[in-house]
């Protein structure tokens, strides 16, 4: 049986942890450009890297907060092809999952 309490707690937690990520992020991002045009070249690279961890934790952020949803509504935990429960287990993982571990695998699932 989940413990949907303890799920809840575990995103809330790694919500907080993204969103300061976020933060610091969006400050390394906000840095003046070096006056030198090969320091320019390296921070160039840096904010790429930067902004797409930006763009993983945003899209984290949006499946962890519809999984807020699903705790809400009662639906937490149960897989979306088969309506069976997912595992604890899995979902200490991947606590956004919505397919239990054999749908995952089997292909496309409902919407």
């Amino acid at each position: 049986m989940l413990d949907i309490e303890r799920h809840k707690q575990q995103i809330e937690a790694r919500l907080q942890e993204l969103n300061e990520r976020l933060r610091n992020v969006d400050d390394a991002l906000d840095v003046t450009a070096d006056p030198d045009l090969a320091d320019q070249a390296i921070e160039l690279q840096d904010d790429e890297v930067l902004e797409g961890l930006g763009r993983a934790g945003e899209r984290e952020i949006q499946l962890l907060g519809r999984a807020l949803v699903r705790i809400s509504n009662g639906t937490y935990g149960i897989c979306k092809k088969c309506d069976e429960e997912i595992a604890t287990e899995r979902l200490d993982v991947i606590p956004y999952a919505v397919l239990c571990r054999d749908c995952a695998g089997a292909g496309p699932s409902k919407s």
